[in-house]
């Protein structure tokens, strides 16, 4: 289990220019402090990629992974359902700016 601490993000809507798509959408990359003892952390950083949407349905996570920062190296690892919670929450709080 990681305990996520996001430490800073960046966020952009993403545009549908064909009007396909409902709702919002928006591309987050948070910054993440991972602990020394797990097994998760690198020297580089961790960040977590999420796709954020939010429309008529709610507001959800459709995608999101984890990466060493720098390397871009995707990593193999999933987030608790507490987890995947606060990203979430995280996104829906900043999607709007």
């Amino acid at each position: 289990m990681i305990h996520l601490n996001i430490t800073g993000h960046s966020v952009e809507k993403l545009e549908d220019p064909f009007g396909l798509l409902s709702g919002d959408r928006y591309e987050f990359f948070l910054d993440l402090d991972v602990d020394e003892e797990d097994e998760l952390y690198s020297d580089k950083g961790i960040g977590l990629r999420a796709i954020f949407v939010s429309d008529e349905n709610g507001d959800k996570i459709t995608n999101f992974y984890l990466y060493e920062q720098g390397s871009e190296k995707v990593l193999d690892f999933d987030l608790e359902k507490d987890e995947e919670e606060l990203v979430l929450a995280y996104c829906k709080d900043n999607a709007k700016e």
